[in-house]
């Protein structure tokens, strides 16, 4: 490869980091995240079920932000995001976010509607 290290200063020192190292951090960040995912799926802790935080259990707020997590990880380390200007960074990593966070708010506003209707009554519960 052409750009095999690249030059990092850290600490005040200059120093090279390989696109090996790079590799496997981010699989290694990419995979905590994952776990943490997977183990609160699986166990699905009390504690996050029956707390609702905007009207969804925190639970899933939780897999909703691990997953914001990395998939702007993601987009910042292998669209090389780090290294364009801070404009074109900002254009396509809030765009999405604003976009999303005003999909879940549609939704979880348009289903609690739903909700209390059925629940109210109004609406026969038919399945």
């Amino acid at each position: 490869m052409a750009h095999d290290h690249k030059l990092e200063i850290f600490r005040g020192t200059l120093k090279f980091k390989n696109n090996i190292q790079k590799i496997w951090g981010v699989l290694i960040f990419l995979t905590l995240v994952t776990a943490v995912e997977v183990v609160l799926g699986i166990y699905k802790p009390q504690v996050l079920t029956h707390t609702n935080v905007l009207g969804m259990k925190a639970l899933n707020w939780i897999f909703i932000i691990l997953t914001l997590v990395k998939a702007y990880y993601i987009s910042w380390d292998f669209m090389h995001l780090r290294d364009e200007k801070s404009s074109l960074r900002r254009a396509v990593v809030w765009t999405p976010i604003f976009l999303v966070s005003y999909l879940i708010f549609i939704l979880l506003f348009e289903a609690d509607y739903i909700h209390n209707v059925y629940k109210d009554g109004f609406i026969k519960w038919n399945f």
